[in-house]
């Protein structure tokens, strides 16, 4: 059975992947699916000590994602605003842009980076109607939100890497314990002898 459910997180896992991509929260799916999986086996294979670690990978790789994202639109000078614009823009780009590139995962990558681009551009322009500021806000977003994509899937493979290993159900089939002494046996229950009992010699009387 534990394969089973090591199989059903695995599979998860993949999809948590997947979803990480998209710029949704695919890490916490990731680590909730390994916690899951910890409860329902009791422990046996992944612990305290294994959920936390994945825990603050997952961490890390919000927060190098956060300030990748935020330096790339600081870094030409882009108002809070066209952080947002750009924080938009790669979801609807990741929606309805990746069918542009009909290919798995490179279509989505696609669909996002043009999405912030396009998010970022507009709402600069929109606050500061200067074409050549939008332009470089829009590219160094782009620039950001790709470094923080392709880090962020670094992370999540570690993560995938790191479960697989920890949740492998490698437990060996329990053995059975011999009753303490001075046990009672079950009814009907036949004891074999621990020894051969020494063959009692007979004398014959002698008078």
């Amino acid at each position: 059975m534990d394969w089973i459910y090591y199989l059903l997180t695995m599979t998860v896992m993949v999809i948590g992947l997947w979803i990480n991509i998209l710029t949704l929260p695919g890490l916490w799916l990731m680590v909730a699916s390994i916690a899951i999986y910890a409860w329902v086996t009791g422990g046996q294979y992944v612990g305290w000590p294994g959920i936390i670690s994945l825990v603050v990978l997952a961490g890390l790789a919000e927060l190098v994602e956060f300030v990748a994202g935020g330096a790339g639109a600081k870094k030409a000078g882009g108002s809070k605003r066209a952080f947002v614009g750009a924080i938009v823009g790669s979801i609807l780009g990741a929606i309805f842009l990746s069918v542009l590139i009909p290919i798995p995962i490179l279509g989505t990558i696609f669909g996002i980076c043009a999405g912030t681009f396009i998010g970022a551009l507009v709402v600069e322009y929109w606050v500061k109607r200067n074409h050549g500021q939008a332009f470089r806000v829009g590219l160094w977003a782009t620039i950001g939100r790709l470094i923080g994509i392709f880090t962020k899937l670094a992370f999540g493979f570690v993560i995938f890497l790191v479960a697989g290993i920890l949740a492998w159900p490698t437990g060996a089939a329990p053995t059975s314990i011999a009753p303490p002494p001075g046990a009672r046996t079950l009814p009907g229950a036949t004891e074999q002898p621990t020894s051969v009992p020494a063959t009692q010699e007979t004398h014959p009387n002698i008078g």
